[in-house]
């Protein structure tokens, strides 16, 4: 189409002056006769409603950063939401003024260190990118942040990755990389001291996702990082408090359904595949030990009381493999632990039911048990199952040996994600309506939960009992649960522009390939959800975000 362009024009230059000049004559004439029948589209214009959005503030975590991939980079930072939205209210008569982000300056940020295990080195690794030939998330060079060259007291995206809302108020934030390298003076300012500085206007706040994820991505291992309520809900209402007395109105959001995540779905609990009979015959073998052992504890147990283990228990933990797609068997530290000194196993060997190279054969599987469809696999998962432990070709990563705890979230740890979410929730709306009936509603509440379950094709039922585990013992959460059960319509996907969205990172994804964080238009549909609560409750007119005109993940065909 180019070369035939140019060689129309090139015609043109030779044809005699005064065809030319009649030509373009009649050609103005056709243009301003087409421009009558049909106009050229004007410019977008908005209305504010009662907010002034001049100086608009960000205050959040790695969502508001712009964090995707698993990275802090340049693209994902240009996409974030505060991003999306601050372009929005910078529409004629939105009144939205200029936005600053501590740009990183990086084509593929840093997603950690490379195989030597040492940041900074050569093989770092940068952003994910999305292989359609290896059908996986795989790394891109990367490279450690560096400081932010700009005016910090020019900022207005204050996201920092990683940081929990008790961080907000805290100098020591400081040991964030992300906030050392914009903080107006690491070690003594804030997050929220910083935001105060600028005199905001408006601001977003999104925050308290830390404060039970890291928990979750981390199997449920660690629970020292679930924030307690109390820390929470102080924490909350100092920064919020704060923010609105300093004359600026906003949008606080709800923290999303998690456990729906692609990082908690993309690995099944059924993800050990077998294929050839013999080896199914062998693995039987080996585990038959494990099997007679753990019905003999149910004997044991009819006989004394020193052993309390019923048929289903142990059943639950029997290993048997099949042709075919197979449970991971992990390891469930919500199990008694039969290996434990003086245990089951040890009462075993003591009744002389077992030998003592039995009783040592027995000792991985303490608390071993086969995945149910109840259980989270992590996408880190993916990367550790069916490897060999220590090069030994036997000890097979959730085959013959357990998968660990930070690998796989439980049933046990689901329900404590679960609860623990919805607990925050419910402080989230109590201190958003405590300080809307002292300030006469400066904050507008923006509730993501009906969108999940949308996306992710929930029933109503199971809408409501993921939102509202409680069952209707708390009027916000029973809310919630109600207004997610209303948009519930059991299809997959989200329909935008007469585009099927899926809930994951494939190419009609809307998320990025960490499985955690949105992709560009993954963020367009959440600023949408806030600009749609700030038209409907504070009389503003701000247009859209065009999603479908934003990217997707990031493909490679290597």
């Amino acid at each position: 189409m180019m070369k035939m362009k140019r060689l129309k024009i090139y015609l043109l230059a030779m044809l005699p002056l005064a065809f030319v000049t009649f030509s373009c004559d009649e050609e103005d004439a056709i243009l301003e006769q087409q421009l009558k029948d049909n106009p050229l589209p004007e410019a977008p214009s908005g209305d504010p409603g009662v907010l002034d959005f001049s100086q608009y503030v960000a205050i959040g975590n790695s969502l508001a950063a712009g964090v995707m991939d698993g990275a802090l980079y340049t693209d994902g930072q240009n996409h974030s939401i505060p991003a999306l939205l601050a372009a929005q209210f910078q529409i004629s008569g939105v009144g939205g003024g200029s936005f600053n982000q501590p740009d990183i300056n990086s084509v593929n940020g840093y997603s950690g260190p490379g195989p030597d295990g040492q940041p900074g080195t050569s093989d770092d690794q940068g952003r994910f990118l999305l292989s359609l030939a290896l059908a996986k998330p795989v790394p891109t060079p990367g490279e450690l942040p560096t400081a932010y060259g700009g005016n910090k007291a020019e900022l207005n995206n204050f996201g920092v990755p990683g940081m929990r809302i008790t961080e907000v108020l805290s100098p020591s934030l400081a040991n964030n990389p992300y906030y050392a390298r914009f903080a107006s003076a690491p070690g003594t300012s804030t997050v929220l001291g910083d935001a105060l500085a600028t005199s905001p206007t408006f601001f977003t706040y999104w925050l308290g996702s830390n404060d039970i994820l890291q928990y979750a991505i981390g199997g449920g291992s660690n629970e020292s990082l679930i924030t307690s309520a109390q820390d929470f809900q102080d924490a909350l209402s100092q920064s919020l408090g704060a923010l609105v007395q300093s004359g600026a109105e906003g949008v606080v959001l709800t923290l999303p359904p998690y456990v729906l995540l692609p990082y908690f779905r993309a690995v099944p609990y059924n993800a050990i595949p077998m294929t050839d009979a013999n080896v199914v015959a062998q693995l039987n073998a080996a585990f038959s030990g494990l099997n007679r052992a753990l019905d003999g504890l149910v004997q044991v147990s009819q006989q004394s009381p020193l052993v309390n283990v019923s048929q289903q228990e142990a059943d639950r933990r029997k290993v048997s493999y099949a042709l075919g797609a197979n449970p991971i068997l992990i390891k469930d530290d919500a199990l008694v632990d039969f290996d434990r000194p003086g245990g089951e196993f040890d009462i075993l060997l003591a009744l002389q039911l077992i030998t003592p190279a039995e009783r040592q054969a027995l000792a991985p599987y303490g608390q071993s048990r086969p995945a149910t469809a109840n259980d989270l696999p992590t996408l880190a998962s993916a990367s550790v199952l069916g490897t060999a432990v220590g090069g030994n070709a036997q000890a097979l990563v959730g085959i013959t040996v357990p998968a660990a705890d930070n690998l796989i979230l439980s049933a046990s740890e689901v329900q404590t994600v679960v609860g623990t979410r919805a607990q925050f929730n419910a402080i989230i709306a109590g201190v958003v309506a405590g300080i809307n009936a002292q300030s006469n509603g400066s904050i507008t509440l923006v509730d993501v939960q009906p969108a999940f379950a949308d996306l992710f094709g929930l029933s109503p039922a199971a809408a409501r009992f993921l939102i509202d585990p409680s069952q209707g013992t708390n009027q916000a959460l029973e809310a919630m649960g109600e207004a997610a059960a209303a948009q519930a319509d059991g299809q997959l996907g989200l329909e935008v522009d007469g585009h099927n969205l899926r809930p994951d990172f494939a190419p009609n994804g809307v998320f990025s390939t960490d499985g955690v964080h949105p992709n560009p238009r993954g963020n367009a549909i959440i600023a949408n959800l806030i600009i749609d609560a700030l038209n409907t409750t504070r009389g503003a007119n701000i247009p859209h975000v065009n999603v479908i005109a934003l990217r997707g993940i990031v493909a490679t065909d290597l």
